[in-house]
């Protein structure tokens, strides 16, 4: 059941797909998808590129170099996840308009010339790499810490520079977490749909709200849906593929490698290059959602009504994130027990809101409910539904991880002591999988915070929420009413932040 309902936004694309003639087909091919296809698969080529000079050269500093504000750095390089694309683009905007101050600085240092915009794919392609590097960069530090120290010293012994040794020792055993995590970031800018609708960026994810919000042609949306499902797909079998034939891991000993102090000199250029970072992908933004705020604040623009948005999406986030953790139980506990074609199966079905975007995820779930479930149109219960089918797959991942953990001899244990297969679940798997259920609750607490297209297109009459105010606020260019709820936004997501990271806290020293 848990299936049959992740996949409503997929039957409605299939569906809607086969009703589309090979004439139509053919005004797709010849009008629009040669453009999309080109749109989006070069800017997915530039943030991946982005994110991986980013994210591994921030990973490596930080993982190889003891320094004085070490847990800062890592802080400081994971808080962008705070920040929506939408809001980024929205930022920077206003920052390169020629009053902003980004803009004055470059009419200043470029003695009038006209300052570059961001409507165009390497404008977009900055925004989304800013977004998200962090990405990268968790997944490789992480790598990096586990890394075998007798590889190294045996390149060093036969002769390898500090460069040959990253280069051709380090930089390839990193491969399965590079590619995991551009993976997720591809996955992303194909899905992405604040950032490219306020650049005006045409992309299969714009150009599919477009068609049902604008000529409300859902035929022509779900074709458009199916490419970029297969797109989806076929990256993920290909990713899959490369990594699978290689081996990245060694038979001897392993010895986890150590920072080294760093030096004086090593000191300033860290800070040098992750305070450029740290700069444009969080200080700068945090410090313009503030200023404007700050203004917001003294004109009354912050009253009753504005923390009626922030209680919306709070109750929106909580909701979403423990159903989906509830949902997402049986699911992972059954691939994590079984392994077999069925429950790969599942696994890969319930995954379906990785693939889809937004607006597509919403359409589908409405369509539905329309023709089976009627009374649930226009309610709450309609955007909680398209909300946990869009994020089910983050909650599945992080419990079918900690359940991949437990080692089947406990359960069986329990069993022979006469516990019943309920009982075992309630006092033994539960209890041994709380640490990712914990995980998994917020990283879709996270992520319903930031949602934008499905909230935009099923919320009920009169309920807003911030990132559905920032959208409102910012095609009206309303700056002072659409910097309070992007700061709200990023200060309701630290705690779930801290809860993620309080790992790191403990590990490495201020």
């Amino acid at each position: 059941m848990i299936v049959l309902i992740a996949i409503i936004p997929l039957l409605f694309v299939l569906y809607n797909s086969a009703q589309l003639s090979i004439e139509q087909w053919r005004g797709l091919w010849s009008q629009r998808l040669p453009q999309l296809l080109w749109n989006t698969f070069s800017l997915a080529v530039l943030v991946a590129g982005g994110c991986f000079l980013l994210g591994v050269s921030s990973a490596w500093l930080i993982a190889r170099r003891q320094f004085t504000g070490r847990t800062l750095a890592i802080w400081l390089m994971v808080l962008p996840l705070a920040i929506p694309t939408y809001v980024f683009a929205h930022i920077y905007t206003s920052l390169l308009e020629n009053d902003g101050w980004l803009g004055r600085i470059w009419l200043y240092f470029s003695n009038g010339d006209t300052v570059p915009e961001l409507s165009n794919v390497w404008g977009v392609a900055l925004i989304l790499s800013l977004a998200g590097f962090s990405y990268v960069f968790l997944l490789v530090r992480s790598a990096l810490m586990r890394s075998n120290q007798s590889l190294e010293e045996v390149a060093r012994l036969q002769g390898k520079s500090s460069k040959g040794v990253f280069f051709r020792v380090t930089l390839p055993l990193l491969r399965p977490a590079i590619a995991a995590s551009l993976a997720l970031v591809v996955l992303h800018v194909l899905s992405d749909f604040g950032a490219v609708s306020m650049l005006r960026y045409q992309t299969f994810t714009l150009s599919i709200y477009l068609q049902m919000s604008g000529r409300f042609d859902y035929q022509a949306a779900a074709g458009l849906s199916l490419i970029l499902v297969l797109m989806s797909i076929s990256f993920l079998i290909l990713e899959r593929f490369f990594r699978n034939r290689q081996r990245y891991y060694s038979s001897c000993q392993s010895r986890l490698v150590q920072a080294k102090q760093a030096s004086r000199s090593e000191l300033l250029m860290i800070w040098l290059c992750l305070g450029l970072i740290s700069l444009f992908s969080f200080i700068l933004p945090l410090l313009w959602m503030i200023v404007w705020s700050w203004d917001a604040w003294f004109q009354g623009v912050v009253d009753s009504v504005f923390w009626g948005y922030v209680w919306n999406s709070m109750v929106i986030a909580f909701i979403a994130a423990t159903v989906a953790v509830i949902m997402s139980l049986p699911v992972g506990l059954y691939h994590a027990r079984k392994q077999t074609l069925l429950s790969h199966t599942f696994l890969q079905l319930s995954s379906v809101g990785f693939v889809l975007p937004g607006p597509v995820i919403a359409l589908g779930v409405m369509v539905f409910a329309l023709a089976q479930l009627p009374f649930l149109y226009g309610s709450l219960a309609l955007l909680i539904l398209a909300i946990v089918i869009r994020f089910l797959p983050l909650a599945i991942q992080a419990q079918e991880a900690a359940m991949q953990q437990i080692t089947p001899s406990v359960e069986q244990a329990g069993r022979i002591l006469g516990a019943g297969y309920w009982e075992s679940l309630w006092r033994v798997i539960l209890p041994m999988i709380r640490g990712g259920m914990i995980t998994a609750w917020v990283l879709v607490f996270i992520d319903t915070l930031k949602e934008l297209p499905a909230t935009l297109l099923l919320r009920p009459v009169g309920f807003d929420t911030l990132p559905v105010r920032i959208w409102i606020e910012s095609s009206e260019e309303m700056l002072e009413l659409a910097a309070p709820a992007a700061l709200m936004l990023v200060v309701a997501t630290f705690p779930a932040l801290w809860v993620l990271m309080r790992s790191e806290m403990k590990k490495t020293e201020i």
